[in-house]
């Protein structure tokens, strides 16, 4: 049996004390909250949650599995696991970039949808123009770095390929939506996305693409509750005023939203990279958001991770936020932020303790 929602897991009720010949069984009936999980056999209910990922003519769960920590924090067959979990709940988008572990990430989510059968089912997005190889946007270094990504994800197409502009501002943009034309003309890519582009340099793609180039369709921007002010000014306004849909990577700050990271390492500690950048966040700011995290995760019975993905995804014009994890119940826990829908009130709570 599978469990797809938020709240327990444990039955809606429990008969305490046995039957007697001269006495009833006392039953007594658990309150259940309104989110609670749904028990379902068979197939996850997740399998028929899917959103339009805006003009893409993608249909995606609103929830994407982000590889960046495969092949450098998590190895291949932890990796595996994650992607299998993640996919019994009813997910079907995995994330990664072509400088991701110099490409292992790519290399382990190729051989996952391989072994598995599943690339069909699997919508695959990377990123390109970031890796050391095939650096930048330029034309030829563009088609070289989708090759490679082709051949590392073991397959013939991109479903979803977002062009890193933060990697490359010297190339004209024209050029690479030539290219990107080509790629889309010739099947290898099916729409394509932007990463780091400034709002400046999204309303010159929508002129191009009024030209008959390709239009950028999704848009990546690094976005959470505690990092607003990048994303809440003119890249919200130019991305909802051309219908892009935004995926929003760093969704839970480096995990610091997760409420794992409160306290600083000592010195000597022998601490990752990662939880470096999340303690990164331990300020009077940052302690204020995990609290108010933590009331309204009790309200709603999820872990304060789940409440972190619940407030991306009331944000307009946010779609499906990228999540990266490193251990199976991680997905667990962020799943049960799709089935959560927070009130005025709470979203007004998180607000305050993010100013």
């Amino acid at each position: 049996m599978r469990i797809f929602g938020v709240g327990s897991s444990e039955a809606a009720q429990t008969a305490i004390g046995t039957s007697t010949a001269t006495s009833a069984p006392t039953v007594r009936t658990r309150s259940i909250h309104p989110s609670a999980p749904i028990p379902v056999q068979g197939a996850p209910i997740g399998e028929a949650l899917r959103v339009p990922l805006g003009e893409s003519g993608l249909s995606v769960f609103p929830l994407i599995l982000g590889g960046a920590e495969f092949g450098w924090n998590v190895d291949i067959a932890a990796s595996h696991s994650i992607l299998d979990r993640y996919r019994a709940f009813g997910g079907n988008i995995v994330h990664t970039a072509d400088s991701h572990a110099s490409g292992r990430s790519e290399h382990i989510i190729g051989r996952w949808i391989t072994t598995r059968s599943a690339r069909d089912d699997i919508v695959v997005a990377t990123r390109v123009a970031g890796s050391v190889d095939h650096p930048g946007l330029g034309s030829v270094n563009l088609v070289r770095a989708v090759e490679a990504s082709l051949q590392r994800l073991e397959t013939d197409r991109i479903d979803l390929l977002y062009l890193d502009g933060g990697a490359d501002l010297r190339t004209p943009l024209d050029e690479t939506l030539a290219t990107a034309e080509w790629l889309v003309e010739s099947g290898k890519v099916r729409a394509v996305g932007a990463f780091g582009f400034t709002p400046e340099r999204l309303v010159e793609a929508r002129i191009l693409s009024s030209a008959g180039y390709p239009h950028l369709t999704v848009l990546d921007a690094p976005y959470n509750v505690l990092r607003r002010k990048d994303f809440e000014g003119d890249l919200r306004l130019v991305a909802g005023a051309q219908g892009m849909a935004v995926t929003p990577s760093h969704a839970l700050q480096h995990g610091f939203l997760s409420g794992r990271y409160r306290s600083r390492p000592r010195k000597g500690d022998n601490t990752g990279v990662r939880r470096a950048q999340a303690v990164g966040s331990l300020n009077r700011r940052g302690n204020r958001i995990l609290r108010a995290l933590d009331t309204v995760a009790g309200d709603v019975d999820v872990p304060p991770a789940a409440v972190a993905v619940a407030w991306l995804l009331a944000q307009k014009p946010v779609v499906a936020p990228i999540v990266n994890v490193f251990a199976p119940d991680q997905v667990d826990e962020l799943v049960r932020g799709i089935g959560v829908r927070l009130s005025r009130a709470q979203l007004s709570e998180l607000a305050r303790a993010a100013e």
